[in-house]
């Protein structure tokens, strides 16, 4: 079984920004080191709690501290972007870690509609980006091949060629996200590789997948339906420990859930003393259901059930663990033993 690693860059309570990036780089490090296939990061913005708003970025940063993994976006949201600056970024990215680039991209805005309307600037992108999406991804797509993409100009008798990158030699291999049937059909129906965000979601997969290999078409990029599980992780040396250190990543997802204003992740200690209305103690009891939790053996039971049952032969864990009162805040050692001890069972 292949295992990768997803990471939204959490920022604990005791984290600044540049507190979690550093902690990230030892995630990746270590993920790198235990032979994990790939490591993506998400574009989500304005949230205390996650400090990944630009996975280009995040993939240059971490490609110069890595040796063999891919790395990659997971995703871009490209209603966010114009499709040339995704595809320049992209192309460039595996100019400099030929191989080892993946491009994620998604649909929805990652992010509430203020911050989105500022992404897209006031007199700039429209809700019509959404609707373009699927001509947006093969504008992607062409503008990252070797021979770019031919553009009709007027008063000109030749045509324009717009490229990505002058002499692209590889490719990144492009992913669709999403947490709908809508990409679902879209993957299926372009032939691509296809990932929907059980972590997030958790409803719907099933369906979702079931739609995707139904209507599959072979394409250049993918000859048969190709997909992965998302799954949220917190492995420790035992059970309860496990639990404690996922109850943080829990009270996110109901605050964002019941409208509650977010924070940082909060640290252990902290997270134990805070009351709950019922509608949380649901989201709380429903995230710990669809989470992989427990000790080294249970958990990866837990893995190879949730790849047997969705039929999949890679899942993407994103380790969740945050960390107790008194932890280097430039580190993240829970989420770091949760990959080893899966590492230490499934490879």
């Amino acid at each position: 079984m292949r295992l990768s690693v997803l990471d939204l860059v959490p920022v604990r309570s005791d984290q600044t920004t540049a507190a979690a990036l550093s902690a990230t780089v030892g995630v990746a490090k270590t993920a790198d080191d235990l032979g994990y296939t790939r490591y993506w990061l998400a574009e989500h913005h304005n949230m205390p709690a996650v400090a990944a708003t630009s996975p280009p970025v995040l993939i240059g940063y971490l490609a110069a501290q890595t040796a063999r993994i891919r790395l990659g976006s997971g995703g871009v949201m490209l209603p966010n972007h114009a499709p040339l600056a995704v595809a320049e970024q992209f192309a460039l990215l595996e100019a400099a870690a030929p191989g080892r680039i993946d491009l994620g991209i998604g649909r929805a805005p990652g992010s509430d509609p203020v911050t989105s309307m500022m992404l897209r600037g006031p007199a700039g992108r429209s809700d019509e980006d959404i609707e373009r999406f699927p001509q947006y991804l093969d504008d992607v797509t062409a503008l990252m091949s070797a021979n770019g993409v031919g553009v009709t100009m007027r008063g000109r008798d030749e045509g324009y060629v717009l490229k990505a990158t002058p002499a692209a030699a590889s490719e990144p291999r492009l992913w669709l996200l999403g947490s709908s049937t809508y990409s679902a059909h879209l993957a299926a129906a372009k032939g691509l590789p296809y990932v929907f965000a059980h972590h997030f979601a958790g409803q719907g997969t099933e369906e979702a997948l079931a739609i995707y290999r139904e209507e599959f078409r072979p394409s250049d990029v993918a000859a048969e339906p190709t997909t992965f599980m998302t799954v949220n992780a917190s492995v420790a040396p035992t059970r309860a420990e496990a639990e404690e250190l996922l109850l943080p990543n829990l009270l996110m997802m109901a605050w964002l859930r019941t409208g509650r204003p977010l924070t940082p992740i909060d640290l252990v200690e902290d997270a134990r003393t805070i009351a709950l209305t019922p509608q949380q103690k649901a989201v709380v009891e429903s995230g710990r259901k669809q989470a992989i939790v427990g000790d080294p053996a249970e958990a990866a039971e837990q893995v190879r059930g949730i790849a047997a049952h969705f039929g999949v032969d890679e899942v993407m864990v994103n380790p969740v663990a945050s960390a107790y009162r008194g932890v280097d805040p430039a580190t993240a050692p829970a989420r770091e033993t949760t990959l080893e001890l899966l590492a230490k069972e499934l490879f």
